[in-house]
């Protein structure tokens, strides 16, 4: 049977835009009009909803904050791969590490984790580097809470690994088996090293405690200056001194930060 096409209005993008501004610091230009209909086009059919504007009403009406979080998750972008930007893992590994007296407690944040691979990336340089005797943990967040579900279970499909080193591989992942045919998981002793959490960074972020590395990779490109500099203070604020931020490489903090001082391209550190 023909369906009508739903379309959006100005209007009711500029509903959308305000209610992901608010909710979550997330800028959506006029050019994202097109992504917003067609991610949430999916959710009036299921609803049987006639308009867009009937679905803001259903999100932003109190009653439904399942199906409010449902519209965050497909209005946020959740892209992400094993050892994304390589030269950061390097770093890390390197001069970053090798900071770290032998023996103290270190905690590094995947502060947008998606589904998980940053942050079981930075676990395998853990692994590697430090071992199983030293003391550290990462913690990966998201706003997503249907992207940080996925991360827990640290299933891949095998065609989302090619960024993993080949040693890696054999130390830090299983071959799915029988029905997990074609798939990879994070093996538990890493897993176990490996916490994971819902968190909007538009939010206090006093309760995740305080880290010696976060890395808050591609995503200040989606918020506006005011929040890039609301977000950056935040995180600065659970930074120990002395600790590293990481950013993606089409970012930069020049404007949005006096707390940090640049290390080296897209590596800063707080100020002690």
């Amino acid at each position: 049977m023909y369906r009508r096409e739903i379309t959006i209005s100005d209007t009711e993008f500029s509903q959308f835009r305000a209610l992901m501004r608010r909710a979550a610091g997330v800028d959506l230009p006029s050019s994202k009009k097109h992504l917003v209909s067609g991610r949430l086009n999916r959710r009036l059919r299921a609803l049987a909803l006639p308009s867009y504007g009937d679905y803001y009403r259903v999100v932003t009406g109190g009653g439904a904050p399942d199906e409010f979080q449902r519209m965050v998750d497909l209005l946020t972008t959740h892209e992400t791969y094993f050892f994304r930007e390589p030269k950061h893992f390097e770093y890390l590994a390197g001069p970053v590490l090798d900071a770290v007296p032998r023996g103290r407690a270190l905690r590094v944040w995947s502060a947008a984790s998606s589904s998980g691979e940053e942050a079981y990336s930075i676990a395998m340089v853990l692994m590697d580097r430090l071992g199983e005797q030293h003391p550290w943990d990462v913690f990966g967040s998201d706003i997503s809470r249907e992207v940080v579900d996925k991360a827990r279970a640290g299933i891949y499909a095998m065609n989302r690994i090619d960024g993993i080193p080949r040693d890696y591989l054999g130390r830090f992942c299983l071959r799915g088996i029988g029905s997990r045919a074609g798939t990879l998981q994070v093996m538990p002793t890493l897993r176990q090293r490996v916490r994971f959490a819902q968190v909007n960074l538009n939010e206090p972020l006093a309760g995740v405690g305080e880290f010696d590395v976060v890395f808050l990779r591609n995503v200040l490109i989606y918020f506006d200056l005011p929040t890039k500099q609301q977000i950056v203070a935040r995180i600065a604020r659970q930074l120990r001194p002395g600790g590293w931020l990481f950013v993606g490489h089409s970012e930069s903090l020049n404007g949005v930060s006096t707390a940090l001082r640049q290390e080296r391209p897209t590596v800063y550190r707080r100020i002690q």
